[in-house]
């Protein structure tokens, strides 16, 4: 993201511009409250408050952030030392005398954050809490309403317990039941709310709900030491309203990011992408994983139904890989599975077993966890590891043939799991689509069946079946192996074929298990 600029903050924040020798694109990178016992550090681009420092007295301290490579100076009131400011080459900025400048600290330290932190979103956060806790006088951290930690502050010497270090560590609030009463008090309370400790060793929190529109985004909590500033309530507040902001906004870039995914997935399933953009994943080897709602079932409403659907994939994925490329097409959920390192010759036999495991037992979860929650039958299939993203619609092809052949017995599979079928049912679109392939002597068969009721073509698949074992075609079919044999004999002589020449024999196998399984109970 563009460094934050003078011209920026000046736009949007209750500052007043006096003059700007570099002019308004001068970028500004952080934040610093002048401190009269301590030397100015060398921070080229910061832009300092001249705290306890009158505007007209403010000529020795410009000289020295100018020294200092700073971008500029704000003092409080009016009149400031626009002269030196212009000699020097430092921007000078005021605010009202009324300003509180830890109000100021936090306005400005959080919106130079928002703007120059990667990704937006929590860089800005982070830049929030190190802003409140700076002004509050404790350390700082924000939650979602899921009390997981998004963001904390780093301001060195403020003192933190033993549950802070522990949280920011597994950036998740430790579980306790004391602890989600806690939050319930805080997300029913409309402003900041004191909490005692809630065991030996632990410091007392303020923590306040942050909300926009009635919605509960998430919380913000300050250890108390004892040290806190007299108006931590208050800065406490502006800060929640802040913090609001910052997570709609870091939700806004989120959805784009998501958008921006969803884009790159889909071109990647047609086949579209081209191989900078099937790069853009990070990933090598990939598995396409497909969903879908069982077609027998009855779905009122099968758009909202798939939404859903498409959550819990999305969900599933997120827990098992932090991120999720997962996308809604034509009524199937797609999602890319991830295999670590790279795939082909350098994998050892057991880390690909090991792989597949590992997203059957995802692809079992999810139609687990969907089937209860959407309370329809949900099938999954898995297409076959290809060694790159660019290799996806191949993947893609696979998991939609095994679609194909999912029922209530077979629910979940893979593609190697059901590849001799998955062969023959990709030979039959291959012939159907071919007149001269449909052509033959499979058609005198059925018709054969249809006319005179006999049972040609499930003899003489039993018969193929059985390796052209009479016995073992006829125990298949229930009959004597007498009339298995009088059944061949007839189909030679009525239908003029040829069952002594293995090529006959091979074609018209193909044609009846591709062409004409589904056709023996339905006629030609």
């Amino acid at each position: 993201m563009d460094a934050c600029t003078l011209g920026d903050l000046v736009g949007g924040l209750a500052l007043r511009l006096h003059t700007a020798p570099a002019g308004p694109a001068a970028p500004v990178t952080e934040v610093l409250l002048y401190d009269a016992h301590a030397p100015l550090p060398h921070a080229p681009g910061a832009l300092l408050l001249a705290v306890g420092v009158r505007p007209a007295a403010a000529g020795p301290l410009v000289r020295a952030a100018a020294e200092a490579g700073m971008t500029g100076v704000v003092v409080r009131g009016a009149d400031g030392p626009v002269g030196e400011a212009e000699t020097h080459g430092v921007a000078l900025l005021s605010v009202d005398e009324e300003a509180s400048w830890h109000h100021v600290h936090l306005m400005l330290a959080s919106a130079t954050g928002a703007r120059s932190a990667p990704g937006g979103g929590l860089g800005d956060l982070f830049a929030l809490a190190d802003a409140i806790a700076a002004a509050t006088g404790g350390a700082t951290a924000v939650e979602d309403p899921r009390k997981r930690i998004l963001a904390y502050s780093t301001v060195p010497g403020q003192p933190v317990d033993e549950d802070r270090r522990q949280g920011i560590l597994g950036l998740q609030v430790l579980d306790s039941v004391e602890n989600t009463d806690q939050v319930r008090l805080v997300f029913g309370s409309s402003g900041p709310v004191w909490l005692p400790p809630l065991t030996e060793g632990e410091l007392p929190r303020l923590a306040v709900a942050v909300r926009a529109g009635g919605e509960t985004l998430g919380s913000i909590w300050v250890v108390d030491s004892g040290t806190l500033a007299a108006d931590a309530e208050k800065t406490l507040a502006q800060g929640a309203s802040t913090a609001a902001l910052l997570l709609l906004r870091a939700r806004l870039a989120q959805e784009l990011a998501r958008d921006q995914n969803i884009d790159v997935v889909r071109r990647l399933l047609d086949g579209s992408a081209d191989a900078s953009t099937a790069h853009r994943l990070g990933w090598d080897a990939v598995r396409v994983a497909a969903f879908v709602l069982d077609s027998a079932a009855s779905v009122p409403d099968a758009e909202r139904t798939l939404l859903r659907l498409l959550d819990v994939v999305r969900l599933q994925c997120e827990a098992r890989y932090g991120r999720h490329a997962c996308v809604l097409l034509d009524g199937v959920v797609y999602a890319l599975l991830p295999v670590p390192g790279k795939h082909g010759g350098g994998r050892a036999p057991q880390e690909q077993r090991a792989d597949d495991r590992r997203h059957r037992q995802l692809a079992e979860d999810t139609v687990r966890q969907a089937s209860r929650s959407l309370r329809v039958p949900v099938r999954a299939a898995l297409g076959e590891v290809v060694p790159s993203s660019d290799g996806v619609a191949d993947s893609r092809a696979d998991a939609d043939m095994v679609l194909r052949l999912l029922d209530d017995d077979l629910p979940v599979a893979t593609v190697e799991e059901v590849r001799p079928r998955a062969t023959l049912l990709q030979l039959s679109d291959v012939m159907r689509e071919r007149r001269g392939l449909r052509a033959g002597a499979w058609r005198r068969v059925l018709a054969a069946d249809a006319e005179h009721g006999t049972d040609y073509a499930r003899t003489l698949v039993s018969w193929f079946d059985a390796g052209c074992d009479v016995a073992g075609a006829a125990k298949a079919l229930s009959v004597h192996p007498n009339t298995c044999r009088y059944r061949l004999k007839q189909i030679g002589r009525q239908l003029g074929i040829d069952l002594e020449d293995p090529d006959e024999r091979l074609v018209l196998w193909l044609q009846l298990r591709t062409l004409a399984e589904c056709s023996w109970s339905a006629g030609p």
